[in-house]
């Protein structure tokens, strides 16, 4: 391992193992720094598909899912980003064609189609992490088991010191672990919430169809993930462990009480686990002249909307491509934290303002409220171009991806 590199790469994550790959790819000496081992696995789900026709190349390395899992819905726009490296066909994903959104105990609703876009998919199913283990594999050959445990900004280079006391000078380090979220310049909003993540069998499921109901405690999302539903449940951080910790048929039971009918009664839950939702973002990405913060270590979203893994996939992305376009003579100059920053600024923004007046708006309990919210829904449900427009915001970001 060399004692200086272009670019480090702290944290071995999809975010993270993503750029280190697309770096490698562009001829730079690129390290990732990553203590985790990819985890050992179970069975896949029955009935998951893979989308083929947009991965045709399949690496050996296949990791199987296993229960409990966290269920991340990869948008289309991040399935094209995606499909260069080769990883999607190792995963097993479901597809989301249309989503269904709604408010309880309020009128309108709005259905957002595939072929509002003219794709076979809005997005794809898939374990979180199961997709991170297969990156850090692709990625493999530029990681050393090592975590970040400090580092010393220069005008010439970062020195980074890993734990067991190896230290390597970069032109540029990249923080892509979330628990590098920290320091002066962070902003956090407690939203008092808890999400807890499970599987679901519904009496009458519908292939591709992806739920997001805003109810009193937070929103609740059913994704398709083979012949189940992935089911993500936003409800009051004092209600989560009773529920976590309820009977089957009582978990079941409240579960459809909030949901509705739908989908006929729910009829089997899976293992359950649970975790607290805030607003996490630092206000400046370029922490300084050559250190640059992305995906988690730069902000963490609620899961409304899944728009999380799918903003720092485009961190990624437009930070390998802006290396990419400037050289290695531009890292040695340095600016490059500078100028990322003020081209994903917009992008990022955008979805923390989305997601964070989403959790807002529907957590105002008046029956004006309400009433606004559900003229909205259907507003958007009746006009194709303003629901276009909402489709291809969520699904390739500020910037739509060509």
């Amino acid at each position: 391992m060399p004692d200086k590199v272009d670019v480090l790469v702290a944290g071995g994550g999809p975010v993270g193992a993503v750029l280190a790959r697309a770096l490698r790819e562009g001829g730079l000496v690129t390290v990732l720094a990553e203590s985790g081992e990819p985890r050992a696995a179970g069975a896949a789900p029955r009935g998951a598909t893979h989308p083929s026709a947009e991965t045709p190349s399949r690496p050996p390395f296949r990791p199987p899912f296993r229960p409990p899992f966290r269920p991340i819905a990869l948008s289309h726009g991040s399935t094209v980003l995606l499909g260069a490296t080769g990883v999607l066909g190792a995963l097993t994903l479901t597809p989301i064609r249309s989503i269904h959104v709604s408010q309880a105990a309020g009128f309108g609703r709005v259905l957002i189609k595939a072929q509002d876009l003219g794709a076979a998919a809005l997005g794809w199913v898939t374990d979180l992490a199961s997709l991170a283990d297969a990156l850090l594999h692709a990625a493999s050959d530029v990681r050393i088991a090592a975590r970040v445990t400090r580092w010393e900004a220069t005008a010439d280079a970062v020195r980074v010191c890993l734990d067991g006391g190896r230290e390597i000078d970069t032109q540029l380090l990249v923080l892509a672990d979330g628990g590098q979220t920290s320091g002066d310049d962070l902003s956090v909003r407690d939203y008092g919430q808890a999400a807890i993540v499970a599987t679901v069998c519904a009496a009458r499921p519908q292939e591709g169809a992806a739920w997001e109901r805003f109810t009193d405690e937070g929103p609740l999302a059913l994704l398709p993930f083979g012949d189940r539903h992935a089911l993500v449940w936003s409800v009051r951080a004092t209600r989560a462990p009773s529920l976590l910790a309820a009977a089957d048929a009582t978990f079941l039971a409240d579960l459809g009480r909030s949901f509705g009918r739908r989908l006929g009664e729910f009829t089997e839950v899976g293992a359950r686990v649970g975790f607290p939702l805030a607003l996490r973002f630092r206000r400046a990405t370029a922490v300084a002249p050559r250190v640059v913060a992305i995906g988690n270590a730069a902000q963490t979203l609620h899961p409304v909307a899944g728009q999380g893994l799918n903003l720092g996939l485009r961190d990624a992305f437009e930070l390998a491509a802006l290396i990419g376009r400037a050289g290695s003579a531009a890292l040695a100059r340095g600016g490059i934290a500078t100028a990322f920053a003020a081209q994903r600024r917009a992008d990022r923004y955008a979805s923390i303002g989305i997601t964070d007046g989403l959790i807002r708006a529907f957590g105002i309990d008046h029956p004006l409220a309400a009433a606004a919210r559900g003229a909205g829904l259907a507003t958007l449900d009746l006009v194709p171009a303003a629901r276009r427009f909402l489709a291809r915001r969520f699904v390739f970001g500020l910037r739509a991806i060509p």
